[in-house]
C-alpha cells in the first residue's frame, strides 16, 4: 500500500490540484500500476502517483495525452525513446523504469521524486542569488552532459522539467519526449517543437536541434533564475520566437545590477545566436559553470525573493510566469521580418506620410502568398490506399502501381495480425497527400511466442529466475517422489522445454521430493518391509511387546509423508510376532467359540471403492490409506481368508 503521507505529499506537486475527478485515478494499468492521484498536467502528458503492485514501490506515471496516444507513429517513436532514456543512468536524471500501453493509455513508469519543480521555486522566490542558481544549474548540466555523451538531446530544457527534492537533490525529467512528438508530424513540413521561451534560433527557423540547442535553453534558464524573468516577452508566442531569431540575449546584469560578471559571461556564451559560438555541449558549459561558481565571492548575497530598495528594482514589471507548456507550432507563423509599426503622425497638422518601405514589404508579401498558392494549386494530390491487413509484397506493389514510394521498417509482433501482413502504415489510409510521397509500412511478425527454457536439474529458485528472464511466469509448483533427480531440483515443466507459448504465459514446475516416506502404520510387517524396500528405503525392523495386533507396524521413522534423500534408512517398529494371536484377540478359546465370525475376502487388486463396498456389505468397518499407487488395493489387513467378528476394522492400502 502507498502510505497516506506519500499521497498527501504529492497532492500539490507542480501546483496542480489533484482532487478533481480523473477517470484514471483508481484504475489498475497493465495489471501492475494502481493510479493513486494526479500530480501534474503539462502540454504533452499528465503525471500520476501510482503504486507498482508487483514490486511494491511508489512510482510516477507519465501518461501521454490521448491525441498523441492515438498516433501509431508517435507510439513507435515514444517506445524507442523510452528505451534510450532507460539506459541513461545518472544521479541527476529521473530514472525510467518501464514503458507500456493499456488500451488507449500510453505511459512511462518513472522514479517518483517528491518535491517541487524549479518553476515552483521561481514562483515562490521570484529570483535566486547567483551562487544558488549555479548550484542548481551544475547538476542540471551534468545530467544534460551525460545525455549528450550518449547521443541524446533533451530538446525541451525548462524549469518545469527540473525537480528539486527536500534534501537538495536535483533531477532532470522528460528526456526524449519532444523528439517522440516529432513522429506525429512527419507528413507535415515546417513544424517546431519545444517551449517557445527557451527555444534556440535554429529550432525556430529549421526545427533542427542538437546538443547546442540544449545549451541555449540552459543559458536562458540561468538568465531566468538570476533575474526572475525570461529575456524576451511578447503578445504572442510568434513574437517571442522572432526575438530569439533576431535579437541578442541581454546580459542579466542589465536587468538586475548585482548579478556578477561570471553569470553574464556564462549566459552570453550559452545563448549565442549561432550554434558554433556556444559551448560544444552541456559538459563544456558545466566546466565553465563550475569555474564560475569557484570564483564567485563568498559574501552574503541579497535575499532571494522580491528585491527591496531601489538598487534591486527591475526595469520592467512582469506578470507571474504562466506554465511553460511544450509547443507544437508551424514554423511558417514565425515572421522573418519585424512586424510593421503603425504610421506616426508628422508635421504640425498631424498629417500622415506613407512609409514606402512598409508599402513595398506588403507588396512583396502579397506576391509571395499568391505565388505560394499557385505553386500548391499545381501539385497533384493522391489518396493513400488502404494496405493494412494485406500481404506485404502485394501491398508494396499496389502502392508502387499507384505512383507512391514505399519504405519498409522493422516489424512488430501482433496477436491478431498474421506474420507477413501489413500491421500499420503512415500516412494513414484514405489520406490525401502529394502524389509520389513515400508510404511507410510496418510488417506484422505475427503473435509473439517465447520458448520454454530448459530448467531440468535446477533448483526451484534458479528455475523461477530462468523462466522470468524468458518473459514467462511460474504457475503451479508440484512436488513428486523421484529417485533419479536430486531432492528440490526440477524434474520437468509443463509446457515442456522448447515449446512456444505466449509471452507472460504460466509454466508449471515439477520438483523432486526425493523419497517420500509412505504411511505403513498398521500394515503387516512383511508387506511393509517389502514395500519400503521397493520404494528405495533400506529397512530396519524392530519388534517390541505391545498390545497391538501381533506382527503389524505400530511406528515408523521417518514419519509418514516426510521427504528424505535417497539412501536414508526406514525403521519400522512392529508388535512382537510370537504372541498367540487368538489369545491376543479374544482372551480364551471358550469365549471365541461363542462368537460368530466372518471370513475376510481377498480384495487386493480390486478397485478401492468396489473393495470398500464389498467389505461393508459383510459388516466390516473399512479404513483406506493412500500409498500414491492409484485406485487399486495393494495391501489389506487382516489377511485374506482370515476370520474376524462382524464390525471388525479392515485396513486397505492403495
Amino acid at each position: 500500500m502507498v502510505r497516506p503521507s506519500r499521497v498527501r505529499n504529492a497532492r500539490k506537486l507542480g501546483g496542480v490540484d489533484t482532487t478533481t475527478a480523473d477517470p484514471l485515478v483508481g484504475r489498475l494499468l497493465d495489471g501492475r500500476y494502481r493510479v493513486e492521484s494526479r500530480i501534474a498536467r503539462g502540454g504533452m502528458a499528465t503525471v500520476y502517483l501510482a503504486l507498482d503492485i508487483r514490486l511494491d514501490r511508489t512510482v510516477a506515471l507519465k501518461v501521454m495525452h490521448r491525441s498523441l496516444a492515438e498516433d501509431p507513429a508517435f507510439v513507435r517513436r515514444f517506445i524507442g525513446e523510452a528505451k534510450s532514456v532507460a539506459s541513461l543512468s545518472h544521479p541527476n536524471v529521473v530514472h525510467v523504469f518501464d514503458q507500456g500501453t493499456d488500451n488507449d493509455v500510453v505511459y512511462l513508469s518513472m522514479e517518483y521524486v517528491p518535491g517541487k519543480t524549479l518553476r515552483d521555486i521561481l514562483r515562490e522566490r521570484d529570483r535566486l542569488p547567483a551562487r544558488e542558481a549555479l548550484e542548481i544549474m551544475i547538476p542540471v548540466l551534468a545530467a544534460l552532459g551525460a545525455a549528450h555523451q550518449s547521443g541524446m538531446v533533451h530538446r525541451d530544457v525548462k524549469p518545469e522539467n527540473v525537480l528539486l527534492t527536500a534534501d537538495g537533490r536535483v533531477k532532470v525529467v522528460d528526456f526524449g519526449l519532444a523528439r517522440a512528438i516529432e513522429a506525429t508530424n512527419q507528413t507535415r513540413t515546417g513544424v517546431m517543437i519545444g517551449t517557445i521561451g527557451y527555444m534556440s534560433p535554429e529550432q525556430v527557423t529549421t526545427g533542427g536541434a542538437d546538443v547546442r540547442s540544449d545549451v541555449y535553453a540552459a543559458g536562458i534558464m540561468l538568465f531566468e533564475l538570476v533575474t526572475g524573468r525570461q529575456p524576451y516577452d511578447g503578445e504572442t508566442p510568434m513574437s517571442v520566437a522572432y526575438r530569439h531569431v533576431h535579437d541578442t540575449v541581454p546580459a542579466p546584469s542589465s536587468l538586475v545590477h548585482d548579478v556578477p560578471p561570471q553569470i553574464d559571461t556564462l549566459v552570453t556564451h550559452a545563448t549565442a545566436r549561432e550554434p558554433h559560438d556556444r559551448p560544444s555541449d552541456a559538459t563544456a558549459m558545466l566546466v565553465a559553470a563550475v569555474e564560475a561558481h569557484r570564483t564567485l565571492p563568498r559574501l552574503t548575497e541579497p535575499p532571494a525573493g522580491r528585491a527591496s530598495g531601489a538598487q534591486h528594482s527591475r526595469p520592467h514589471t512582469m506578470p507571474p510566469a504562466a506554465p511553460a507548456h511544450t509547443l507544437i507550432q508551424p514554423r511558417a507563423e514565425v515572421p522573418v521580418e519585424p512586424p510593421p509599426r503603425p504610421p506616426r503622425a508628422r508635421g504640425k497638422g498631424g498629417g500622415l506620410r506613407p512609409n514606402w518601405f512598409l508599402v513595398g514589404l506588403a507588396t512583396v508579401m502579397v506576391v509571395a502568398v499568391a505565388l505560394t498558392g499557385l505553386y500548391f494549386s499545381q501539385k497533384t494530390l493522391a489518396v493513400v490506399p488502404d494496405l493494412v491487413g494485406k500481404n506485404l509484397a502485394v501491398a508494396e506493389q499496389n502502392a508502387r502501381n499507384q505512383g507512391f514510394k514505399v519504405r519498409r521498417v522493422e516489424g512488430r509482433h501482433d496477436e491478431k495480425v498474421a506474420e507477413g501482413l501489413v500491421l500499420e502504415m503512415d500516412p494513414a489510409a484514405k489520406t490525401e497527400v502529394e502524389a509520389g510521397q513515400t508510404i511507410t509500412l510496418v510488417p506484422s511478425l505475427g503473435p509473439l511466442r517465447v520458448l520454454v527454457p530448459k530448467v531440468q536439474g535446477l533448483s526451484e529458485q534458479d528455475a523461477r529466475n530462468a523462466i522470468g528472464s524468458a518473459g514467462l511466469t511460474v504457475g503451479k509448483v508440484r512436488r513428486l517422489q523421484n529417485l533419479e533427480v536430486a531432492r528440490n531440483s526440477v524434474i520437468r515443466t509443463s509446457p515442456q522445454v522448447g515449446e512456444k507459448v505466449k509471452e507472460g504465459a504460466k509454466v508449471d514446475l515439477y520438483v523432486s521430493a526425493g523419497l517420500v516416506m509412505p504411511d505403513v502404520d498398521g500394515m503387516p510387517k512383511d508387506e511393509a518391509a517389502a514395500f519400503l524396500g521397493q520404494q528405495g528405503f533400506p529397512v530396519q525392523v524392530n519388534e517390541v511387546d505391545d498390545d497391538a495386533e501381533p506382527c503389524t507396524v505400530i511406528a515408523q521413522s521417518p514419519k509418514a509423508k516426510a521427504e528424505v534423500d535417497k539412501g536414508v534408512p526406514a525403521m519400522i517398529t512392529v508388535a512382537r510376532c510370537q504372541t498367540d494371536f487368538w489369545h491376543w484377540f479374544n482372551g480364551d478359546q471358550e469365549a471365541r467359540d461363542d462368537q460368530q465370525f466372518v471370513i475376510v475376502p481377498q480384495v487386493m487388486g480390486k478397485n478401492v471403492n468396489d473393495a470398500r463396498n464389498e467389505l461393508q456389505a459383510l459388516g466390516f468397518r473399512v479404513r483406506v490409506r493412500s500409498l500414491g499407487g492409484g485406485g487399486v488395493v495393494r495391501f489389506q489387513r487382516p489377511a485374506p481368508n482370515s476370520e474376524r467378528p462382524p464390525n471388525s476394522e479392515v485396513l486397505l492400502w492403495h
